[in-house]
């Protein structure tokens, strides 16, 4: 493992890489304690300290912990993931969209050019009632807001959508010029520094008397047994064997060679659940922020202790599943780059059979993942009602966690590989890879 390290800080592309990501994580985390301008955020880390498995504790967890700031960033990257969702259910209706999808690189840059504007719009619709929620708040809680008004209200969406305009910059300046999912790893960075927190907390009930021993011990067991899971099925592939034709070229013998082709059980990763809290965050959070009594109890439909948004997320969960899966591999493209290879798999005929065999067994595995995230991200709710834990000891955080990492390592693996060193295990240590069929 040491010497897997070290490693990487003999390939000058790959340590500024790192260097570069851990920057902008770094700018990232201090831009989280820059405060809107006029509002006090020691009132809102009082309101914040008893959302813990509400709405408001969610939306919190995905920010990093900005909201409980009153941040520039309280909007965190959800309103990006929400524009992405939008865009890419409308590439599969809309014609023009779907010419563009089909056009290669540029026409994805004028998809990725339209989902930054809807961005904004989502911004500029979210900030509003976050300004107007916190002039509400005021009444309750003196002295919140400096100078309630309209000057206040374009300040405060003016802030937040400057705010998380900047981490989708820095997402994607980290995608293209740094290591692994930028939009993800923003995700990840806001769980991880909001876990020493959580840990705190919970031993405080444990010292409080609040939590026995074994409560806590049996904490710690689901804890380490749900990332064991996670591990388990990120890493988990179907190999479907593949065998290539023997095919003379001039006076060689080329082929005849068997090779698999890996089905990932999970091929989605982390999607799933991140783009169903954010379709879940959307209507919630314009809800939550407005005195309406009709819109407050639409509001508590969608609280993650209510059976009804458990039930909901679940099914987005396993749609996101399927639909991330289908735009992102082909059955019929795979078959034909196959057949032009000379490859086929046994027992199935080259082209349409084969597409139809791989998208049958794809379906199957699919289904397989899906139900295993949807198992995984429930179980916040186990803990929270049982235990009294933590809303970062939930399925959803570890598993953003645990997948984020898993894949970033696995990215870092292939530089260390391609350029002729050992991976970070060493030579006799395992590689981060898939079980065998």
């Amino acid at each position: 493992m040491a010497s897997g390290f070290a490693n990487i800080h003999r390939i000058p592309e790959l340590r500024k890489r790192l260097l570069f990501t851990l920057g902008l994580l770094a700018v990232y985390r201090i831009g989280v304690f820059v405060t809107v301008p006029g509002v006090d955020r020691s009132i809102m880390k009082q309101i914040m300290a008893g959302a813990s498995g509400t709405f408001l504790g969610l939306m919190n967890m995905f920010s990093g912990g900005a909201l409980k700031q009153l941040s520039i960033f309280a909007l965190g990257i959800m309103p990006y993931i929400s524009a992405s969702i939008i865009i890419q259910l409308l590439t599969v209706v809309v014609p023009h969209l779907e010419q563009l999808n089909k056009e290669g690189e540029a026409g994805r840059k004028k998809i990725n050019q339209y989902t930054r504007y809807g961005t904004v719009l989502l911004c500029l619709i979210q900030g509003y009632f976050i300004a107007t929620w916190l002039e509400g708040q005021n009444a309750a809680y003196p002295g919140m807001i400096i100078e309630p008004g309209l000057a206040f209200r374009f300040i405060t969406v003016l802030s937040v959508t400057s705010g998380t305009i900047f981490i989708m910059w820095l997402g994607e300046q980290i995608t293209e010029r740094g290591i692994g999912n930028g939009i993800s790893l923003i995700i990840f960075a806001g769980i991880v520094a909001d876990l020493p927190d959580a840990l705190t907390m919970l031993f405080r009930q444990f010292r409080r008397g609040d939590m026995g021993v074994l409560s806590l011990s049996i904490v710690a067991v689901l804890v380490i047994g749900v990332i064991a899971v996670i591990t388990f099925f990120e890493r988990a592939y179907r190999k479907i064997p593949v065998q290539y034709a023997k095919r003379v070229v001039g006076r060689r013998l080329y082929g005849g060679a068997s090779s698999h082709l890996p089905l990932k059980v999970n091929m989605s990763g982390v999607i799933p659940p991140i783009f169903a809290s954010s379709l879940l965050m959307f209507p919630a959070q314009i809800a939550s922020f407005t005195d309406n009594p009709w819109l407050q109890q639409f509001a508590n439909m969608f609280r993650p202790s209510d059976w009804r948004y458990n039930v909901l997320y679940v099914l987005l969960i396993v749609f996101f599943a399927f639909f991330y899966t289908a735009v992102t591999f082909n059955p019929k493209d795979v078959a034909d780059n196959m057949k032009k290879q000379g490859g086929f798999i046994p027992g199935i005929r080259p082209g349409q059979r084969t597409a139809e065999y791989i998208d049958r067994v794809l379906t199957r595995i699919t289904w397989g993942g899906a139900i295993y995230v949807a198992a995984v991200c429930v179980l916040p709710i186990f803990l929270q009602v049982r235990f009294n834990v933590p809303f970062h000891f939930g399925g959803t955080s570890l598993l953003i966690v645990v997948g984020v990492a898993l894949d970033t390592v696995q990215q870092i693996e292939g530089h260390l590989i391609t350029r002729h060193y050992e991976g970070l295990a060493g030579p006799r240590g395992p590689r981060l890879r898939g079980r065998r069929a």
